[in-house]
């Protein structure tokens, strides 16, 4: 005999599934990450191996711990439900630890990462890896310098230049010394700096993080009082369930008089 309530049990049971999906997205994410960066050259890109091995570990521990509470709640195993019940408690936890100090760390992100690549100028002088990756970011988004084109004193590179009639209202006009003639040239370069662009997606890659963070939490947290409840079911098998009913104070009250229809002998 079924000791769990079937809706439960099926709620659970979707509860699952749901919970096993979001590892694999978790786990497609890292696969699109890995070939993106192998594409654009990036294999040797700081902290690449470990963010990867990460995300591919998080995504398996995830599938693993949905598999293991959908079987438990299938054979109504106590032991599984109390093993997921354990990993729910340390997933909230850890998501809660996580996703709390990045809240509140966010905030700062720009102002540290400003200070940081302050330190770099000029970047004709900073050394050739920052170089490169000031000349990348150039490229894709159309920019010129990290705050400012004079972030590159005269030294301007290929990368800032821009063409007015292919991207109107992107470019601007300055003047500079060609250090091989010694005479005055016009240049149209990128007018945007790269700073804020490259912010944007930074702190839309900590919103995307936060919220990933918080809503693995809320399942988690979900997860935990499901098989909680399921665990009391096996543990109690005997309970009656408790009914809700309308209290008295909402009854019709009884008439004040009643008709005898059969009414004694005299």
């Amino acid at each position: 005999m079924a000791q769990i309530n079937t809706c439960l049990k099926h709620t659970f049971t979707i509860f699952n599934i749901l919970f096993a999906i979001v590892g694999g997205v978790i786990i497609g994410l890292a696969l699109l990450c890995q070939v993106v960066t192998n594409v654009e050259g990036r294999e040797d890109l700081e902290g690449r191996t470990g963010g990867l091995v990460a995300l591919y570990v998080f995504g398996a521990i995830t599938m693993m711990v949905a598999i293991l509470g959908a079987y438990g709640a299938h054979k109504e195993s106590k032991c599984s439900l109390i093993a997921f019940l354990v990993c729910m408690i340390i997933g909230t936890l850890l998501m809660l630890r996580a996703g709390i100090p990045t809240a509140i760390a966010r905030p700062q992100v720009e102002n540290i990462l400003r200070a940081k690549l302050q330190d770099y100028l000029p970047l004709d002088d900073a050394p050739s890896d920052l170089q490169n990756m000031a000349n990348s970011l150039q490229t894709s988004f159309h920019c010129c310098g990290l705050f400012s084109y004079t972030d590159w004193r005269k030294n301007i590179p290929q990368s800032c230049s821009c063409d007015p009639e292919m991207e109107e209202g992107q470019c601007q006009n300055i003047e500079y010394r060609d250090l091989l003639f010694q005479f005055a040239q016009t240049k149209s370069i990128y007018a945007k700096p790269c700073f804020p662009i490259m912010m944007h997606y930074i702190l839309l890659f900590f919103d995307v993080l936060l919220g990933v963070v918080f809503t693995l939490a809320i399942l988690a947290l979900l997860g935990l009082v499901l098989s909680s409840i399921m665990i009391h079911q096996l543990r109690y098998p005997n309970r009656p369930t408790v009914l809700l009913s309308v209290p008295t104070i909402f009854a019709p009250a009884p008439p004040k008089y009643q008709e005898l229809h059969n009414p004694p002998p005299y």
